[in-house]
């Protein structure tokens, strides 16, 4: 990001790349430095961060009239916090809740990673993008019913969200789940029969095109649709006469080692809810606010840094978001 780019257009779904990078750096300071044992705040290396970068705080209409750091000031910034959090560590190596913290703020920077990507989408701005090919492959996958435990087991991963805390038992009927996302070549059948086109189709000269970033390029049949809403995948589910997985059916069928993941995020049915015996991390903005009106996503896309991308891992948008790496994959009715 540089020149224009460095602001860009208003738009509700993305936020000014000059803002979003000083972000990192004020949230990396402000759990990992600044935050006493008492609940109060240090004073911050930078004038006024709170009153620019807290995104709990900062209305995102107003960010880009906000006066923000130059990009050589951010850099500046984010350069003297990450050399201040590493000295902490080195001397404070048994400190438990700073190893929380640090890690909070690594998984928070990884988000936002990806996030820049939605950035350089939306607005057709290049970027280099790696090539995570999955096998396609076809068909369904019968999984049993039963007692399965759904959520992250305390003590196996260093770090998990709060939304992902604790495994606990649930039921399920048996069901058929599909291998792999749907592709380009299934949606591109519900099209042709009157379904509406993904955002960023277009056909030209009889064929199908899709927009990769800044470039129109055809459409590769078997790779999976991306940027789809949730609103569409429930309308090619009913067009196909199949439904969309419950998070704790597609949890149950990876833990199966049925899925095929990790290209796109995949929508399921299951609203973002708090799981039994929730109780609230201390970044309590990170999931309380969602609850009841988001719907959840499970897997990862090419985008995810490897280290987010776990299975019990909760993703969530609102259903009309296609503008992230979404996809779906389906169940047999």
């Amino acid at each position: 990001f540089e020149g224009e780019r460095l602001l860009g257009p208003k738009l509700p779904i993305v936020n000014p790349p000059l803002w979003e990078i000083a972000h990192l750096g004020w949230f990396q300071e402000r759990w990992c430095l600044r935050l006493r044992p008492d609940g109060r705040l240090e004073d911050s290396l930078m004038k006024n961060a709170d009153a620019l970068y807290d995104s709990s705080a900062v209305a995102h209409d107003i960010r880009w009239e906000l006066p923000l750091l130059s990009i050589k000031e951010t850099y500046s910034y984010l350069a003297a916090v990450l050399e201040s959090t590493l000295e902490r560590i080195e001397r404070e190596p048994e400190n438990e809740s700073l190893r929380y913290y640090v890690r909070l703020a690594t998984f928070h920077e990884d988000m936002h990673a990806e996030a820049f990507h939605y950035t350089c989408q939306t607005l057709g701005y290049p970027v280099p993008e790696e090539k995570r090919a999955i096998e396609m492959q076809a068909g369904d996958v019968e999984v049993p019913g039963g007692k399965f435990v759904l959520g992250a087991v305390p003590g196996k991963d260093e770090f998990v969200f709060d939304n992902e805390k604790w495994a606990h038992e649930v039921e399920l009927a048996p069901f058929r789940i599909a291998r792999a996302p749907v592709s380009n070549a299934q949606f591109l059948a519900f099209v042709e029969e009157g379904g509406a086109p993904p955002r960023y189709w277009k056909k030209l000269d009889g064929a199908w095109l899709e927009r990769r970033f800044e470039r129109w390029q055809p459409l590769v049949a078997q790779a999976p649709v991306r940027h789809v809403d949730w609103n569409e995948a429930q309308a090619w589910c009913r067009w196909a006469r199949r439904r969309l997985p419950t998070e704790a059916e597609w949890e149950r069928a990876m833990a199966a080692g049925a899925l095929v993941w990790g290209a796109v995020w995949e929508w399921t049915a299951s609203i973002f809810a708090p799981y039994p015996a929730f109780v609230v991390d201390p970044y309590r903005d990170y999931s309380v606010p969602w609850f009841g009106t988001h719907k959840v996503l499970r897997g990862a896309s090419f985008a995810t840094p490897r280290r987010l991308a776990r299975p019990t891992f909760r993703n969530f948008y609102t259903a009309e978001r296609g503008d992230v790496f979404a996809g779906f994959r389906s169940c047999a009715l």
